[in-house]
């Protein structure tokens, strides 16, 4: 288990208006933060939705005033930054502005753009594909590594289950830590419909608090999870996005219950029996 409990968090998609939905979420986060010393927070907002059900989805204000905004909210609050990356031509001015590079779940086996992401120096944030094994995960980590950069996360966000369906296998957990990687666990991509909705995913927000504290009792290393002001009128996710209002009482909870495994003699011997045995 890491010292320090990761926290990525922010609206799914950087929003009109100069992001001001966005600036608000930054300063109300940034502000809770402060309580939770334990934390290691990262903003999250993507400047590009590429991945969105529709062609008529809004994705975002795009990579230059994507870049620009993000870089605005990083100088006034002092906050580190996550952000995602589609293409290998977006990892040079990504990587300039953010302080860990995410690649989409549905481009983890990408090996080009995982190296350009490695190269980059930055930490590197993979979503395990809905379609992967969680040991499977070892190769796309290994890109990373391969270009010399050992700052490698592993995130947990369901897996397909039929048509429109996601389910979270837990023992992702011990098996990441098995092959040597810390696992952040997505709690609101998680509980996502893809294409719920028709021409845009569902979701059921409120099982994103259930999921995260199983996964933190399994012993995951940090959180994402996606939070909005309003979230029934986010651009992007709506449906699976938490409010603003939840974050406070979630992460009580959630460090409530790492604290407590923290000290469990079960946890331990658990934890020491998954320690690596893939060689990487």
């Amino acid at each position: 288990m890491q010292k320090r409990f990761t926290v990525i968090a922010g609206p799914c998609v950087l929003e009109h208006q100069r992001g001001e939905n966005n600036r608000q979420a930054a300063r109300k986060l940034k502000a809770l933060m402060a309580s939770f010393p334990e934390v290691d927070f990262y903003f999250k907002s993507s400047f590009d939705k590429a991945n969105r059900t529709s062609v008529d989805g809004y994705r975002g204000p795009g990579l230059e005033e994507g870049l620009a905004i993000l870089k605005e909210i990083k100088d006034e609050l002092g906050v580190k930054l996550l952000s995602d990356i589609h293409e290998i031509q977006q990892v040079g001015p990504v990587a300039e502005v953010v302080d860990m590079l995410q690649i989409p779940a549905f481009l983890c086996r990408q090996t080009d753009l995982l190296l350009e992401a490695g190269k980059s120096g930055k930490a590197v944030n993979i979503k395990k594909g809905q379609f992967m094994a969680p040991q499977d995960m070892i190769h796309a980590a290994d890109k990373i590594l391969h270009a010399g950069n050992k700052h490698v996360y592993i995130t947990e966000r369901g897996s397909t289950f039929g048509y429109n369906n996601l389910v979270v296998d837990m023992r992702s957990i011990p098996i990441t830590h098995s092959m040597g990687f810390p696992l952040i666990f997505d709690a609101t991509h998680s509980v996502q419909i893809p294409g719920g909705q028709g021409t845009s995913s569902g979701g059921k927000r409120d099982f994103a608090p259930v999921l995260a504290r199983a996964a933190v009792a399994a012993g995951c290393d940090g959180l994402f999870f996606e939070t909005h002001p309003n979230p029934n009128e986010a651009l992007s996710d709506g449906p699976n996005q938490i409010p603003l209002d939840w974050v406070e009482d979630l992460l009580k909870s959630c460090l409530a219950i790492r604290a407590v495994i923290a000290q469990d003699p079960l946890h331990q011997r658990l934890e020491n029996s998954f320690t690596p045995t893939l060689s990487h």
